[in-house]
């Protein structure tokens, strides 16, 4: 692409692969159509046969996110906010982010790029930006007891100091009810406030627009005045960090919001503009589309780079939830979908790889490296009257990461197993935007492929209904 990015699907052909001829007349026929579909979505913000999960009628706007404009999910004044929130935090020496699946899943993804392990112990790193956890994903007490015990560790500290801690929470629910969030929430704000050595206050991102008396977020937001921040119809969970509920993270990094929208923009034009059989979203979809009607159920996202596991986690929900359905539009029983896997180079190639290279031929791996890195690790060789150690000497770990990444995908491709490979020319926010609006694009033409409704994700009410009856 002309922004430096790369997807080269060239091992998705080839012996008990796709075939050229297929594919291309596949562009004519099937592409065509979700490409119209999309564009479709583009202008009218709404998908064929949406419904939300009561049965009305809801739009679909994600395509929207990357453009800063009033009627939009982001606009100018959105992002001013965001930009003074992010000033303000500077002032708080802990963040808390409070949500599950997409509330956590996409923000988790921005801490991991742009912070990641060393920033809540490394003070140049956040270059006065507060230090962040993550709770509110999971039921776990002994999860939640150990953020407790963090957070009132250093608020021991800065006692001794004659100062106290001051913590933000920050609860991101749409409906302001849901119980992994609500219940974090509760528990973190009863147990801080009642510590003499914490300040506590809170940040709401919720649904602006519901009614008060049903959002209790938003009631106790304007009882005690805290600061808010809307979750947009249109917006489903796993597609929604390119907005506010995503967003806070990056304000709270101090991370370039406009960046990450920009790569998300220039990459839906060069979808919007490219022909079909170079607009590479498009050619993503159909390619596993089509090599899921050819028996490969599983598709396995592997980053090589520990800082993007949790990009893989990310799409884990993204494309369970927004393919993974029993029915098509037309009500026909379908069980359409792919298992996603979590994986990462080089740490699965001990775990995994076995399974990719001699197990069943149900499998897609889709790998992703950065170009560029950042940072560099060259061995010199402190054992030098050992002689084992001395092939050792001088070498650079991001040169063996990429041998190892092309030793995988050589491997697979000389048993014609399916593969592809994306590569970040390097790690910031325009590319990660990117790459995050791709995929969503990606699942958005393939939806269409499948004449799927890729927006919606009746599965997950059945469990909710059941768990709420029984609690």
């Amino acid at each position: 692409m002309p922004s430096g990015l790369v997807f080269d699907f060239t091992n998705m052909f080839g012996e008990n692969r796709l075939q050229q001829d297929e594919v291309a007349q596949a562009i004519v026929e099937c592409g065509s159509r979700a490409d119209a579909a999309v564009r479709s979505i583009r202008a009218e913000g709404v998908a064929k046969n949406h419904l939300s999960k009561d049965g009305t009628p809801e739009h679909v706007y994600f395509t929207r996110m990357p453009y800063v404009a009033e009627g939009n999910p982001n606009t100018e004044a959105s992002i001013i906010k965001l930009l003074k929130y992010s000033k303000a935090l500077r002032q708080q020496d802990v963040v808390v982010f409070l949500g599950v699946g997409g509330s956590y899943l996409g923000n988790k993804v921005l801490f991991d790029a742009f912070g990641g392990c060393p920033w809540n112990t490394n003070s140049t790193l956040r270059q006065g930006q507060p230090r962040i956890y993550f709770s509110g994903n999971n039921l776990d007490p002994v999860d939640c007891n150990g953020l407790v015990y963090e957070v009132e560790r250093l608020a021991a500290r800065h006692a001794e100091r004659g100062q106290k801690l001051k913590v933000m929470l920050v609860p991101i629910s749409k409906s302001g009810t849901t119980l992994e969030t609500i219940s974090a929430f509760t528990y973190f704000f009863d147990v801080f406030q009642k510590d003499p050595d914490i300040a506590l206050d809170c940040t709401v991102v919720t649904d602006l627009t519901a009614a008060v008396e049903q959002a209790p977020l938003l009631q106790l937001a304007q009882r005690f005045g805290w600061e808010r921040f809307d979750i947009k119809e249109g917006i489903g969970g796993r597609f929604c960090v390119m907005t506010d509920p995503g967003l806070v993270t990056m304000a709270a990094l101090g991370s370039d919001i406009e960046e990450f929208l920009r790569g998300a923009r220039e990459m839906d034009r060069f979808c919007q503009q490219a022909n079909l059989e170079e607009n590479p979203a498009l050619l993503n979809a159909l390619l596993k589309y089509m090599a899921y009607r050819k028996g490969r159920e599983i598709e396995v996202f592997m980053p090589y780079s520990m800082h993007l596991k949790s990009l893989s986690e990310w799409y884990v929900q993204l494309l369970a939830e927004s393919l993974g359905k029993r029915y098509d539009r037309s009500g026909k029983i379908v069980n359409y979908g792919r298992t996603p896997i979590v994986a990462v180079g080089t740490t699965d190639m001990h775990a995994q790889t076995q399974q990719h290279q001699d197990g069943r031929l149900n499998k897609v791996v889709q790998f992703l490296e950065i170009a560029n890195p950042e940072e560099e690790a060259v061995i010199h060789n402190p054992f030098a009257d050992v002689p084992f150690f001395k092939k050792y000497d001088g070498l650079d770990m991001n040169k063996a990461l990429k041998v190892a990444l092309a030793a995988n995908e050589a491997a697979l491709s000389s048993d014609n197993r399916y593969n592809a490979k994306f590569t970040l020319p390097k790690l910031n926010e325009y590319y990660l935007g990117q790459m995050m609006y791709f995929l969503m694009l990606s699942v958005a033409y393939e939806g269409e492929l499948a004449d799927v409704d890729a927006y919606d994700q009746p599965g997950v009410e059945v469990y909710k209904r059941i768990m709420k009856a029984q609690l």
